[in-house]
């Protein structure tokens, strides 16, 4: 790799560093080309990607990156697997562990804050940001329901009135 490649992949390590919400790594010594090409076409349904990247490049980047704790894990054969979403990485990285005996999660960070590897469990476990959203959107709505529902239940009980009145009628 020349030196001007070099330059480039750690400013796009870089960034990636900076702009995810979470950053997983792993090692993934052993896996297949089509297990690599799995935990990747997974990543990609979650909205999360993976790179490989020569670990001391990867640890030129990290420098005065929030994540820089994860440089310790950069040895041996490392995958990161990072998204924008602070829970998106952390889900993949744990639903293809738990399949894939070749692939140990070693840890990884959220922002300035460094996970070990219960910290990535505990993380893949929280709801994701689409699962928030729903989540209180339904709580916004809700109150609306009851109201309309409150206003339009005197009309209700005033025609099932009517109508009891009028069957005892006739």
């Amino acid at each position: 790799m020349y030196r001007a490649q070099k330059e480039k992949l750690v400013e796009e390590l870089g960034q990636i560093f900076e702009s995810s919400g979470v950053v997983v790594v792993s090692h993934y010594a052993g896996l297949t080309v089509a297990e690599m090409q799995d935990l990747r076409a997974r990543a990609r349904e979650n909205g999360s990607s993976v790179r490989v990247a020569k670990n001391r490049l990867a640890k030129i980047a990290l420098d005065g990156k929030p994540c820089a704790s994860i440089a310790d894990y950069l040895t041996g054969m490392t995958v990161l697997t990072y998204s924008e979403d602070p829970v998106a990485a952390a889900k993949v990285s744990e639903d293809f562990a738990k399949g894939n005996d070749k692939f140990v999660i070693l840890g990884g960070a959220m922002g300035e804050n460094a996970l070990d590897r219960a910290g990535v469990t505990a993380v893949s476990k929280m709801p994701s940001r689409e699962e928030l959203i729903s989540t209180i959107a339904g709580m916004l709505g809700e109150p609306a329901s009851n109201i309309a529902g409150a206003i339009g239940a005197p009309a209700s009980n005033i025609a099932s009135i009517l109508s009891t009145i009028e069957e005892k009628a006739a």
